[in-house]
């Protein structure tokens, strides 16, 4: 499903201000209100936004270690079971399945650095992982951010 001009400058306007309402965003967009309810419950169908709640940052909510660990899981063991079992740790913020040595990829977050090794520790044990990597982020360069690539997408060039 490709977005066009319209979805972008909407999606954009609730982005950044999310608390906008629907009503002030079509005074803003100079559109009827009409249509951007209609363009935001399509892009909410379609799976184009995924969530309204708000964007945390862990750090202030008493998680400022941010960790990467690849995982190697044994043949034969499912990337879904680990994946489930994973999702039951709440430090365990994002799972992808990766291609190359090892077969996982988790963004983990912990009180600190001894905190940290708890955490490892619960993801070592579930059932199918056979050996895990993990490096700490030091500093946060980019945050998540999707508007670049909204803009790109919609753009013209």
């Amino acid at each position: 499903m490709a977005v066009d001009e319209l979805d972008a400058r909407i999606l954009e306007l609730f982005a950044t201000e999310p608390r906008v309402g629907v009503l002030e965003a079509s005074r803003r967009l100079g559109v009827a209100r009409g249509t951007v309810q209609a363009r935001l419950d399509r892009l909410n169908r379609d799976g184009v936004v995924r969530g309204w709640g708000p964007d945390l940052n862990t750090e202030a909510i008493g998680y400022p270690v941010t960790a990467f660990a690849t995982l190697q899981i044994e043949q034969g063991t499912g990337h879904t079971s680990v994946a489930a079992a994973l999702a039951g740790i709440p430090e365990v913020l994002e799972v992808y399945t990766i291609t190359g040595a090892e077969d996982l990829w988790c963004r983990i977050v912990a009180r600190s650095n001894a905190d940290l090794q708890r955490v490892i520790d619960q993801v070592v044990v579930v059932r199918g992982i056979q050996r895990a990597s993990t490096v700490i982020a030091l500093a946060e360069q980019i945050p998540h951010r999707t508007l670049p690539l909204l803009r790109a997408a919609t753009s013209d060039s």
